[in-house]
Formats: C-alpha cells, structure tokens, sequence
C-alpha cells in the first residue's frame, strides 16, 4: 500500500462523510419529500453519500425563514455587530482548510495541491468584504445652493438567491456569499448537486459561528426544480448566478415577471494571443497553467490559442512535451497536476467535442493515462492541431482540458479571430511591445484581459464577461451596485417656494 493510498484511507475514516441534509433556518433538516439523491466520486465513480433532495416547498421554507431573518434580527444589527459574524466566518475557515480542501478534492476530482489554494482564497473574500463594507460602502452628499442637500445610502436588497457552480464549488459559494451578508442581506443558497460536500461543510462552519436562525440556508437539488423555484420566488431579489449561457438565459426569462435583479458570469472560450516578440518561455507556462489546471473545468481558461506563424512551429512542440509531462491521477495525491472531471455525464459531453474535432480534421495530441486510473473520469491534457476558429472545438466550451492551437499573421487578423465567437469572457496578450499589448488588449472584446500575464486577479477589481459571457459585474465595490439598492435623500434647509394649487386668494 503506497503512502498515498494509506492517507486518503485514513482521512476517510477521519472524516466520516455522512448524508447530507438541507441547511434552514439554523437546522439541518432533510428535504420535505424526503427524497435523497447519490453523490459520486469522480475518481471510482463510487457513491460518496446521499444528498436531501431540495425542491420548490424548501426553497419556500428556506426564502420565508430568511425573509423573517432580514426584517427581524439580522436586519436590526448595527454594521459593526454584522461584520463581527462575517469575520468569525473567516476565522472558522482558517480552522478548516486542509478538511475542506480534502472534501473539496474527494467530492470534485480537482487536485488536492490547487483546492489547497482555493480554500485559503475563500477565508479571504469573507474579510475583504468585511473590511469593504466598513471602508467603502460610501455614499455621496450634494448641496444645492443654501436650500437643499441630497444624499445617497446603500441599503440591503433582502433575500439574496445564489445558485453556484460544481468547479471551484467552495471558493466561488464564498466569493456571492461573503458581499450578501456584508451588506447586510439574507441568504438561500442552492448550491450545484455535482459537488455538495463543501457547500454543507461551509453550512456547518455558519451554524457554529453562530448566525441568527435564517440568515443563511442551503437547498441542495436540481436547477430544474430547486434552481427554477429560488429564481421564480417572488421573496427573493436578485440571483447570482455562475454556470451555463443557456441556464443563464432560462434564468433570465423565469426571474422577469418579479423584475429580479441578475448577476450572472456564464460561459468562456477565452483567447490566448503569442506574438513573435513575446517571452517564449513564459508565455508557454502562462499557457500551459491556463488551459491545464483545475482539470481545464475553469470559465476563465485560455481555451482558444493563437500563435504568430513565424514561432507556430516551435511553440507547439514545446506544448507537445509538456503536455506529455503533465502528472495526471488520484486529485488526493500532491504530486498530481490533471484530475478526473467531475461526472460522468461532463465526461461523455467532452469526449464528444474531442470524436467532433477528429471528424472536422483536427489532430489530437494527447498525454497519458494511467492503466490504474481508468475507473475514473479522466480525460488527459489534449492539443487540438490543424483547427480553424470556424470549428466546433473552437467556437463552443468545452470545459475540459482541451486547447484549440490556431495561427495567425498579423494584428488585425488575431483580432478579429479573437472576437469572432459569441463569448467574451476573459482574454490574453503575450508581446513585449507594450503599445501593441495594450492595443490588442482593448480591441478584444472581453469583460476581463491579461498583458503578458496569468490569471491573476486582484479583488478590488470587478470580475464579468461580455457578450454571451454574462451581465453584471461583482468584486471589489462593484458588488456594492448588486447587492445593495442606492437610495436618494432630498431634506430642504430652508422654507423653500413650493407652488399653491388650490389655494384661495385673499
């Protein structure tokens, strides 16, 4: 038995992952059907646990608690007592990365050394926005003359719906959940059913801090039933929501007849651009990393490369090396860099684009996977050669660790190549001519851009797409414009004239 094998046996033990319920109003509770759905390892395909089957009755149960949350007690705490709990919620966290690292590799296949990372970013969004809320959560004042001043003020909205994501599952919960409660709202939490081990863990973390009954539930189900009945509820006021363009889209339709505010960051076929001049070597790890981690499940990976001919050649038998370097095996050992993907089902459908590219001429480079592994939903790091930008695996998202290598001879041919899709997401530039990078930069239609950079990402700034890619911007103070309503204040500072209709004359 290797030392590997013998870690995660023990861990698995340690833990004892048991069935998962709902999280309402300050209790776990199991669904009102008492339905229960299987959770599946994606590395055996093994089932985990069992999982409440939430549906339209507990969403209502979890909005109505959380709705008497926001009117009663949370709603009545100063600013100060609020920020308290959100960073008791961080400091719990801290207590818990490597457990919920473990869970979040076991339940989601990606590598144990890179949830290690994301763990630690999640404690982070929760003490950003605490220190946001109390720093820049402003508003403005503006005198007219000596007669009046008008002022803004930022006000929770109530109940907010967050539905998330199975691929940084933990990391992404808290990136919505942290500026919700900042701010002052209340929370149902529909996390997705692929990956609901962290989402509980985080639900058992809120319950011993301490929260108010309410202030946070979690309805584990299925976007169809518990997903559409959060988003149609008239309690709720605003969704964010990260996921699918074509889920967005339903959301979007189901959420109008109660005028919901959305936010919502969809889908990505993220251009890499590499110039002639570029730093070759960086720029090939910056690609690699890119497209390659997090088992290429990511919104923001550089999906789509384009190569300037005259280093095409070179660049591509670079990626060839390292694409048959790539460690790929067990999420739980610290030496793998690829995973199994999620679920069998996200498996198939990538599997299917790679048979398409095959039948549209694509050539297929791919890394190896070990014998041992093949139970799991392994899909190993693959090049797409001799592809055009009008083809299937160019144009639409794949989610997995697959790159599209495309060529390319001047500026304004990557451009256009670059913005010919629906999507716009993110966006990448390697040259060592700044004026060029920053020219491509703007000209490339995408809601975020990186120069001669990975996808680093500091959380002042605002995070969206454009295009198919998503509405809406959160991050930093822009969160502020989602999660909050801005009202206006007129107070007169003198008897100002004020028209008499009606009245008698004298």
């Amino acid at each position: 038995m290797t030392q590997t094998q013998f870690d995660k046996q023990q861990f698995l033990k340690d833990l004892e992952v048991k069935d998962i319920q709902l999280y309402v109003n300050g209790e776990f509770i199991d669904a009102e059907s008492t339905k229960t759905f299987d959770n599946l390892n994606p590395f055996t395909n093994e089932v985990i646990n069992h999982v409440a089957e939430g549906d339209k009755a507990d969403i209502d149960k979890a909005v109505e608690s959380a709705k008497a949350a926001f009117k009663g007690t949370w709603g009545k705490l100063k600013v100060a007592e609020r920020l308290e709990y959100v960073n008791k919620i961080a400091e719990v966290i801290d207590e818990h990365v490597e457990e919920v690292a473990l869970l979040e590799s076991y339940d989601t296949g990606l590598p144990i050394s890179q949830t290690r990372k994301m763990v630690a970013r999640a404690a982070k969004n929760f003490r950003f926005y605490a220190e946001m809320v109390s720093s820049r959560m402003v508003g403005e004042a503006y005198q007219v003359d000596d007669e009046f001043i008008n002022y803004t003020i930022h006000k929770p909205r109530g109940v907010a719906g967050l539905i998330t994501p199975w691929n940084a599952p933990f990391m992404l919960e808290t990136w919505k959940i942290a500026p919700a409660l900042a701010t002052g709202n209340t929370v149902v939490l529909k996390p997705a059913e692929w990956s609901p081990l962290t989402a509980n863990k985080l639900a058992e973390i809120i319950d011993e801090v301490g929260l108010p009954d309410g202030v946070f539930n979690v309805v584990h189900g299925f976007g169809e039933t518990a997903g559409a009945s959060l988003v149609s509820n008239p309690d709720v006021k605003l969704i964010s929501f990260t996921g699918e363009t074509k889920t967005g889209s339903e959301i979007t339709k189901n959420g109008a007849d109660s005028l919901k505010e959305v936010s919502m960051e969809l889908g990505g076929k993220s251009p890499i651009i590499v110039f002639d001049d570029a730093d070759f070597d960086r720029a090939l790890d910056a690609c690699t990393w890119g497209i390659f981690s997090f088992n290429g499940e990511r919104c923001t990976a550089n999906s789509r490369l384009f190569l300037h001919e005259n280093i095409y050649d070179e660049f591509v038998e670079e990626l060839k090396e390292r694409v048959g370097n790539i460690v790929v095996g067990d999420p739980m050992d610290d030496k793998t860099q690829v995973g199994p993907l999620i679920h069998s089902t996200h498996f198939n459908n990538v599997t299917r684009y790679l048979k398409i590219a095959e039948e549209e001429g694509g050539q297929l480079v791919s890394g190896k996977i070990p014998e041992e592994f093949k139970q799991g939903n392994f899909v190993a790091p693959t090049l797409v050669l001799n592809a055009t930008n009008d083809k299937s695996v160019a144009q639409e998202e794949v989610f997995g660790p697959v790159l599209t290598v495309m060529k390319f001879k001047d500026e304004e041919e990557v451009i256009d190549l670059a913005n010919d899709i629906e999507y716009g997401l993110a966006g990448y530039v390697w040259t060592k001519d700044i004026q060029r990078g920053h020219r491509v930069a703007q000209a490339v239609d995408s809601g975020m851009l990186w120069i001669n950079s990975q996808n680093v990402r500091d959380l002042r700034v605002p995070f969206g797409g454009s295009k198919s890619s998503g509405i809406g911007r959160e991050g930093g103070h822009y969160a502020f414009d989602f999660y909050t309503e801005k009202q206006v204040i007129h107070v007169a500072l003198t008897d100002h004239h004020i028209p008499q209709f009606g009245k008698k004359k004298d």
